[in-house]
């Protein structure tokens, strides 16, 4: 099967138009776009430029690309200005926007973005990576994209009395100008996903710093099945609860493809620890860990002393699936009463020896809990197992995972884009690091309160000098490769805009990283084994993803409310999924939007599964051991690891791009996607918490937290994003399935939309597949399983006779609920050559059950003749 999000329209060889009408025009103050005004009261020292007289294509842009662009350029152009005062930091009004509907993205941390609404340019929040404006007076849309100049990249803010205020910085004061060509880029296009891919394939024709994901190739777990170690160990995560995580889903018949330890296995240590064989004790939630230095590039005691073929012996260690928890639960104890602490002080009290007992007493405790965590698996006889004497740490470990679990393609490890949480200690190992004060950039002091912000600011950054870089991930991932991890997941990404002082200015401090990255990634994985997050930023896009091809799309899967709503386990699920889908809006022109892990055994784990199932990127948990929902997990998950993709990353629909699906109380998301024959539409209720600019949180709103009508009509799928699917979108008639209600309904363009109820933190996957008339009185069009929440995405092949002898021949994957429309009732069926009983009703309902045949890779062929 191909990997999903290929390019949705191929790359095509398009000759410049003999007569080019350029969209904008800037005059008299007024930023027009086919002679719709967008911004007046623009400033006299701004400028625009069209795209050609800007843009120096470089040799290495591909030809069909470059003409692609070249035949739009048309629709686009740069925006710049003049400033009277070199700085290196300068904001300046691009003019003023009101009564137009907007919706943009803004980083609301400083490692995450996500979208927001409005109709003024005075609604825009700071750090705001791109504007799409609605301009149905020609019914079309306008984007204006933050980019990078020379040495200072940009992003929008909001201004006084509706006007658009862009902000360019170089993240140093050594690294000054005035003046900006190209500061901004603005494009146009009647359809709004055909504007993004426009938009940003000219923005990389013109900067050449990152390419297109239509350029690249992507890892091989973007259609499989994995677990993630963070939420089920944190950074107790040790080589025998990994084992035995794996080993239950194996026997459960849902086999990981990939597995990503996360933090936890590296060696680090405090300032305060000279010794350079000591690693950090003792740590447990996130946080802990965020003050340590990496100290040595091989794996931490837990992991070292794994012992090659311990796991595989009969007398293997055994695992208390009830240690994560009590671990977890005991260092949240800590955490609560520290806070509490901190709050006496900032209340006045100066007698905090009660606190401070109350604190060490929880310590003790949890030293006690903890023992002897650093032992690993050396335990265990080996008698009658093959396997090496003295084969010790993380490649004896690797090498036991693979012989066990032969389905296993893939494992990835976590590290931050600087080595640790606070980069590498100075003098520990060969690399020239340097403790570097971090210095919260001026325009993320609007930005939520945030730990790790926090932990960086205090204690700085073991920053290697930008000409390690390379040498810094090569060391890394070289000893990574050679003990069998195939991949890493990169955290931390946006950390270089703190330290950029005095190395050039976050771009030239970022192209230098990014470069180093890159350059190790082809070289030691594949050249596509990486998981970029905490990225979501504008310098990262256009600087780090020549190379990278997938990357998070939305902030971490929080189980509760960090803040402690008790209503956050419910509406901060519904937050992610509005990150993801928007982001996906532009992050997938670059990278395959990752949707990040959740827990099958949530409480609202069915919610974060339908989303999963349509999302276009891996499915990943992070149960605890002992801690799952198989039954759920399979409607994900086929017993091979594969899951049943959909082609494209998912998108809000056409109707949710200017409205608020969070808090306005009445917007469904909606989001919408591909099969290999027909379309799926995602309808979310992510009713009850979004954005308060007042308190610069992400907060509950719960008189939000409501059912909501969500309306589903079949053009809502944008059926041209897809040129092989692009004639679905002119059917006569499409069958309609609703996984969660088993509704089958037939509809033609022309009908009503669908309209139900969804309930809070609810959804309903609407499946959508043209319908062929293959003789009179007989009409079919195959639905998929109905027991996966991506019924469609289990349709392998699909071949129509027509003439002589009518059938539909059906390639499935996957075992058990199969169901097609079919108006009349089949005369006969055959399952693998084989006639077989089916059940068919006068409502058109075909179904039977299908097996899953693991000697053909769980496909099944049926064919029914009318």
């Amino acid at each position: 099967m191909a990997p999903p999000n290929l390019p949705v329209n191929p790359i095509n060889d398009v000759s410049l138009p003999e007569i080019i009408e350029e969209y904008f025009d800037l005059s008299n103050g007024k930023l027009s776009v086919r002679g719709v005004p967008l911004l007046d009261e623009v400033p006299n020292n701004v400028t625009f430029s069209p795209f050609n007289s800007i843009c120096q294509p470089c040799d290495d842009v591909p030809l069909p690309l470059l003409n692609r662009v070249g035949a739009l350029s048309h629709k686009g152009g740069f925006l710049g200005f003049k400033a009277d005062v070199p700085s290196d930091r300068l904001k300046n009004s691009l003019g003023r926007s009101s009564d137009r509907d907007f919706l943009s993205i803004f980083r609301f941390k400083t490692w995450w973005s996500t979208m927001w609404v409005g109709n003024s340019g005075s609604n825009l929040q700071k750090e705001t990576q791109w504007v799409l404006f609605d301009v149905p007076e020609i019914k079309s849309y306008v984007i204006i994209i933050p980019i990078i100049d020379g040495s200072f990249r940009s992003a929008l803010q909001p201004g006084n009395d509706g006007h658009v205020v862009i902000c360019a910085e170089s993240g140093s004061t050594q690294v000054k100008a005035s003046n900006f060509d190209a500061i901004a880029y603005v494009h146009a296009s009647d359809n709004p996903y055909n504007l993004m891919k426009e938009a940003f394939s000219a923005i990389r024709v013109h900067l050449n710093t990152f390419r297109l994901l239509e350029e690249k190739t992507v890892p091989n777990l973007v259609d499989k099945f994995g677990w993630c170690t963070w939420d089920a160990f944190y950074l107790t995560v040790e080589p025998a609860g990994i084992w035995h995580g794996i080993n239950e889903f194996t026997e459960a018949g849902v086999s990981p493809r990939f597995l990503i330890v996360d933090d936890g296995w590296q060696s680090i240590s405090f300032d305060e620890n000279e010794d350079l064989n000591e690693d950090a004790k003792n740590l447990v939630l996130c946080g802990s860990q965020m003050l340590a230095r990496l100290h040595r590039f091989d794996e931490c005691k837990k992991f070292k002393n794994y012992k090659g073929g311990s796991m595989l012996s009969p007398n293997a260690p055994s695992f208390d699936h009830k240690r994560p928890k009590m671990l977890i639960a005991k260092a949240i104890e800590i955490e609560q009463a520290e806070k509490t602490r901190d709050k006496a002080v900032r209340s006045g009290v100066t007698d905090l020896s009660v606190f401070e007992t109350k604190i060490q007493k929880l310590q003790q405790e949890l030293s006690e809990l903890l023992g002897g965590q650093e032992t690993g698996a050396s335990n265990g006889s080996c008698r009658g197992c093959t396997c090496r004497v003295g084969s010790y740490g993380l490649k004896a470990f690797t090498s036991d995972l693979r012989s066990k679990f032969k389905g296993l393609d893939d494992i990835y490890v976590w590290h931050a884009l600087c080595g640790a949480w606070c980069g590498v200690k100075p003098g520990a190992t060969h690399l020239n690091a340097k403790i570097t004060p971090c210095i919260l950039p001026p325009g993320l002091d609007g930005t939520m309160n945030d730990l790790a912000v926090d932990k960086v600011l205090e204690g700085g950054m073991g920053l290697v000098h930008p000409d390690h870089a390379s040498l810094l991930y090569d060391s890394m991932h070289s000893y990574l490769s050679e003990v069998g991890v195939t991949g890493v997941k990169v955290d931390v990404i946006h950390i270089l805009e703190y330290v950029s002082e005095e190395h050039g200015g976050r771009v030239e401090l970022a192209k230098a990283y990014y470069k180093g990255l890159s350059d190790s990634l082809a070289k030691n994985f594949n050249g596509s084994g990486l998981i970029s997050s905490m990225q979501q930023c504008n310098d990262f896009f256009f600087l780090g993803t020549r190379q990278i091809s997938m990357g998070r799309a939305g902030d971490d899967f929080w189980f509760q409310d960090p803040s402690g709503d008790p209503m956050g386990v419910y509406w901060l699920q519904g937050v992610h999924m509005i990150h993801c889908s928007y982001n996906s809006m532009w992050m997938g022109q670059m990278i395959v939007p990752d949707w990040d892990m959740f827990q099958s055994d949530h409480l609202c784990a069915k919610y974060h599964a339908g989303s999963r199932a349509i999302c276009g990127g891996p499915v990943y948990l992070s149960d605890f051991v002992g801690s799952h929902d198989f039954d759920l997990i399979k409607k994900l998950v086929h017993p091979d690891g594969t899951v049943p993709n959909c082609l494209h990353c998912a998108l809000p629909t056409r109707d949710c791009l200017f409205k608020n699906p969070l808090f306005d109380g009445k917007t469904a998301l909606k989001i919408w996607n591909f099969n290999k024959f027909g379309g799926v539409i995602g309808g979310f209720n992510c009713q009850g918490a979004g954005w308060d600019p007042k308190e610069q949180r992400i907060k509950g709103f719960p008189d939000c937290y409501k059912p909501i009508l969500c309306s589903v009509h079949v053009s809502d799928i944008e059926w041209d994003q897809n040129l092989e699917l692009a004639h679905m979108g002119k059917a006569e008639e499409y069958i309609v399935h609703l996984n969660q209600d088993d509704e089958l309904r037939v509809l033609t363009p022309k009908s009503a939309a669908i309209r139900i109820t969804i309930q809070p933190s609810s959804f309903e996957i609407f499946t959508i597949v043209p319908v062929q008339t293959l003789s009179p009185g007989n009409k079919f069009a195959p639905v998929g399983l109905t027991n996966m929440f991506n019924s469609g995405g289990s349709i392998q092949e699909l071949e129509y006779t027509i003439e002589g002898e009518v059938s539909a021949k059906v390639k499935v994957k996957g075992g058990s609920s199969f169901l097609a429309y079919s108006s009349g009732c089949p005369k006969k069926c055959c399952l693998n050559g084989g006639e077989v009983a089916f059940e068919w009703s006068d409502k058109g309902k075909l179904k039977l059950n299908l097996p899953w045949v693991e000697e053909a890779a769980g496909i099944s062929e049926l064919v029914f003749m009318f």
